[in-house]
């Protein structure tokens, strides 16, 4: 079990300052000798100039040189040698993208009940948007958990789980009213499907080839905005993030505009290949263009898992703990380890023997001084597979030998 953490998101608008500058009015003076000077020459070169330009762009040739070297160009200076690259093929790149992406992409709306306790138990309809994938042509769409599973309650209100989701597809000719297949909250995604046929897949592409400074461009629904795409760039790879819920990810990090309701879209490189799911951002004063996207690689075997079990099927040891630092080592006479606070009836841990006050402090022979460690080696594993903890138990080191169960 993960330590919690809250992850803030606060939204806060600001509207740009605009400044508006009058413009000097010119002195009507007039000045004979500047007249014949200065302003005669000017005005016969001026028009020397036009016949000259209007010769060439007469010509179709000098016409197409022309116009191709006033092209837009940005000057990059890298190891002594000056590039020029034209911001052409950024705009080429990124209308290819659009067009390509935009029809495997679809709006989601959420309808939920929602219960007020403040006034005698009223019931109200409230709703949601997000964005969500095609991941086949016969329906099945991709999108987060948090788009379709936002149930809650509190000592106001209670929020029921989702009454009715609609699909828009990206045409907008039609919507189509969808199930939820599978939900898996630790990972923030889902699986919903339509009754539909012939849709266009998005393409996947290799999340663990993705480089720092490339292209990267946005696509969803955010604030029911319709097929939105915004550009940027890949700020940051494998980026350790944690939402308001504590579940950690290792996200990309774009300063593409991601924004309420793109949740559940694509991240897609300058191939028009989805590397990540929008899922986080960071809002507030101070802060612009940080999110953050599942790495899609990451998800390949959570959705498959989703369709065929409509559940992700997890390895499970049945115990919660607590990190004992160093600090905590010295303190309480301890070894760097995991302590055990409780242990499950009937878990993996209790079948092994654990017991509440054991330091688990290696597994497999890899030391372990977290119970994010503890995690990470445990889900690398399969229900059924055994692992090895090493444990101190009243300041002596054994071995248990543990048959992970799976996670309820």
């Amino acid at each position: 079990m993960e330590d919690e953490n809250n992850f803030e998101n606060i939204i806060e608008d600001k509207q740009p300052e605009v400044k508006v500058y009058s413009t000097p009015k010119k002195n009507k003076k007039s000045n004979s000798s500047f007249s014949r000077n200065i302003f005669v020459p000017f005005l016969s070169g001026v028009v020397g100039a036009s016949v000259v330009l209007g010769t060439c762009f007469g010509v179709p040739s000098i016409k197409k040189s022309l116009l191709n070297n006033s092209s837009t160009t940005l000057n990059i200076t890298s190891g002594g040698t000056n590039t020029a690259i034209s911001l052409a093929d950024y705009s080429g790149t990124a209308i290819e993208v659009a067009e390509k992406v935009k029809p495997s992409i679809v709006g989601i709306r959420i309808e939920y009940s929602v219960t007020s306790f403040m006034f005698g138990g009223l019931s109200s309809t409230a709703t949601a948007s997000g964005s969500g994938i095609i991941i086949s042509e016969d329906g099945y769409i991709l999108t987060n958990n948090h788009v379709v599973s936002s149930s809650s309650s509190s000592s106001y209100y209670q929020m029921s789980e989702a009454q009715k989701i609609t699909v828009s597809l990206y045409d907008g000719d039609k919507t189509y009213e969808a199930k939820i297949v599978g939900t898996d909250s630790q990972t923030d995604l889902a699986i919903i499907k339509i009754d539909a046929t012939g849709l266009k897949a998005a393409e996947l592409g290799d999340s663990d080839s993705v480089k720092v400074g490339e292209f990267a461009m946005a696509i969803g629904n955010p604030l029911g905005l319709d097929s939105s795409v915004t550009c940027g760039i890949v700020s940051a790879v494998n980026r350790e993030v944690t939402d308001e819920d504590g579940n950690k990810y290792i996200a990309i990090q774009t300063d593409a505009a991601i924004n309420s309701g793109n949740s559940g879209g694509a991240l897609v490189n300058s191939e028009g290949k989805v590397i990540g799911i929008n899922t986080l951002k960071l809002s507030g004063t101070g802060i612009e263009g940080i999110g953050f996207a599942i790495p899609i690689n990451s998800t390949l075997d959570v959705t498959d898992q989703l369709i065929q079990y409509n559940k992700v099927i997890r390895p499970y040891i049945g115990i919660s703990g607590r990190d004992i630092t160093e600090d905590l080592s010295k303190k309480y006479n301890l070894p760097i380890g995991v302590y055990i606070s409780s242990v499950e009836n009937f878990s993996a841990a209790e079948i092994a023997g654990l017991k509440v006050g054991d330091v688990i402090v290696s597994v497999d022979g890899t030391s372990v001084s977290t119970m994010d460690k503890l995690n990470e080696i445990k889900n690398s594993h399969n229900v059924g597979d055994e692992i090895v903890l090493t444990v101190c138990r009243d300041g002596e080191n054994f071995d248990v030998t543990l048959k992970l169960k799976e996670a309820n």
